[in-house]
């Protein structure tokens, strides 16, 4: 649970220590009374969850509301700030939880962790000596004040929760708290623009500003002559009668798209190390930084984080993702061109890596031989094709290449695979006829197959719904299959049909030399089995027809 800091200010811009107080208890002995009443993901979880009752209470909104006070992110005053609020947030949490133990007993583990907690809980308090000296002497005091009572109460009654506070992200709740900065961080941009996961764009103007600027001295047309400039060139560097002194203030995680300024990595880092101490566990928190960063700056920044004691840190270096959730501009990182019109954001080419696996098919249509060679990426989706025709001219290959050249593009630039098979499955030209494959018996063009084939082989559902449906047996069977099988076709059409179009002469041959086959029977038993395949080939032949149209398109005149 988080709270947001803006609603404990008062009028006179001062941060209401005893209002927050009141809001953590409150919601502090909600979390402790849905510990029992909640669902856990897992066994070890929810065991653990009651043996040790861990709680996460925090806040949002600490940048808008350094912001609102005048103070820039990056100052001693604000660290300062941020400590004694956490201080007392951790501090009160804690607190409330040895009132609750009082009344209801500690956590299962704490008679084993006794001794251990009690020295934490020390070494909370005395880190509220730490806190910067410029930090507004009230907060400082109130901060000692709720760690005093927090000891004493907890050696008498010992604690009812393990662990207190974290600081959330709150990437979404905050919006539902009305906050403008997210959790501890620094406000993104005065002007920022926030992907929608159902598609488009909201555009976000921070409402602090007015505020901050009176806090700063501006009157009224001043603020009006500001806030104008602003929202026109979504940047407060260069408006009209504004201090430049005063730009720290509004000084946002990343730059804005017509300004130079920005909150530096180490900022974020320390504003951390200044709430730290008073937690818990961890800050969910990004370091923002610069599209410009290099790896030794990243490196720098996670060993800085480690020396000051964070228990976790997370970068994000700006324009690192093809999208993010949040943009300084309407248009991100597009760019402009001679006349300022926006040029639009051209697509990524995913490219395969030089050792890759593939799959290699041989087809025939109409005896017209070749292959099709899929080359794959790393999650086994299709990232090339050539295609190959056996002894053919040098129209049809080079047609071929040309062909299997923009397919490869298109996979390589995203464009869906089955929208492909949809646009070129079923274009008719020659060569087309039968062929070799149960599931494509017969191909309108080498065109027609390659697509079909591919979505039958890489299309989820495309096989179900356009392979051939038969009762029995399969297309294209062997000579023995078609032997035991009398209700197969075995004249020379029919074998054509199953591409076995010397099976017939090879038969005849064998029984005319007086000679076993290769399967041990005689040849006049199979002379026997021919008869009976060709007395029964017309009353099946209807049947084997019917089965092939399942594959052929509607007739353009009666459908």
């Amino acid at each position: 649970a988080s709270i947001n800091l803006k609603k404990c200010m008062t009028a006179d811009g001062r941060f209401d220590a005893d209002r927050f107080r009141r809001i953590c208890a409150i919601y502090f002995t909600a979390q402790e009374i849905l510990v029992d009443h909640a669902s856990y993901p897992t066994p070890s979880i929810a065991e653990n969850s009651h043996l040790y009752r861990p709680l996460g209470l925090g806040y949002a909104n600490l940048g808008s509301m350094l912001m609102s006070m005048g103070i820039p992110y990056d100052s001693d005053e604000g660290r300062g700030i941020c400590g004694a609020i956490t201080a007392l947030l951790n501090g009160q949490g804690y607190l409330t939880s040895s009132e609750i133990a009082g009344h209801m007993g500690t956590f299962a583990g704490y008679k084993d962790n006794e001794q251990c907690m009690l020295d934490v809980m020390q070494m909370h308090r005395d880190a509220v000596e730490e806190i910067d000296s410029s930090c507004p002497p009230y907060l400082r005091d109130a901060a000692r004040q709720v760690w005093n009572e927090t000891l004493q109460s907890g050696r008498r009654h010992g604690f009812r929760n393990a662990q207190a506070t974290v600081l959330a992200p709150t990437g979404t709740i905050a919006f539902m708290m009305d906050c403008d900065t997210t959790g501890i961080e620094p406000d993104i941009a005065l002007i920022k623009y926030k992907q929608l996961a159902g598609g488009g764009m909201m555009k976000i103007i921070n409402r602090i500003v007015p505020q901050s600027l009176k806090t700063l001295g501006y009157d009224q047309p001043q603020i009006d002559g500001i806030l104008s400039y602003l929202e026109e060139n979504e940047t407060i560097e260069g408006a009209p009668e504004f201090d430049d002194a005063h730009l720290p203030v509004f000084d946002c995680a990343f730059k804005a798209a017509k300004g130079t300024r920005t909150i530096s990595w180490r900022a974020h880092i320390t504003m951390m190390a200044a709430a730290q101490p008073f937690l818990s566990g961890a800050i969910s928190k990004t370091v923002n930084m610069p599209a410009d960063s290099t790896v030794e700056d990243i490196e720098q920044a996670y060993i800085e984080g480690w020396k000051l004691g964070l228990k976790a840190l997370a970068i994000y270096r700006d324009g690192s993702k093809q999208s993010q959730p949040l943009a300084t501009s309407k248009e991100g990182d597009r760019k402009r061109g001679k006349d300022g019109e926006l040029l639009p954001v051209g697509p990524v080419r995913r490219r395969l890596p030089d050792t890759r696996r593939s799959l290699t098919h041989k087809f025939s249509i109409s005896g017209h031989e070749g292959y099709i060679t899929v080359g794959l990426f790393e999650d086994e989706t299709p990232g090339e094709l050539f295609i190959t025709m056996a002894k053919e001219g040098s129209t049809i290959g080079g047609l071929m290449d040309v062909i299997g050249t923009e397919t490869s593009l298109a996979l390589q630039y995203g464009v869906p695979l089955d929208a492909m098979v949809n646009k070129f499955s079923h274009a008719r030209f020659e060569p087309s006829g039968w062929t070799t494959n149960p599931d494509i018996p017969v191909a309108k063009s080498v065109v027609d197959y390659i697509f079909r084939w591919l979505g039958m082989t890489f299309v989820d559902g495309y096989r179900e719904a356009n392979a051939p449906k038969r009762d029995g047996g399969s297309y294209g069977e062997t000579k023995s299959d078609a032997s035991a099988n009398p209700t197969k076709p075995a004249t020379q059409e029919g074998k054509r049909g199953n591409g076995n179009e010397s099976a017939v002469a090879t038969e005849t041959k064998s029984s005319t030399n007086g000679s076993n086959g290769s399967n041990g029977h005689s040849a006049s038993a199979t002379l026997d089995r021919m008869a009976t395949s060709v007395a029964a080939a017309p009353a099946t032949r209807s049947q084997q027809f019917a089965h092939f149209q399942s594959d052929a398109p509607a007739c353009d005149n009666c459908g």
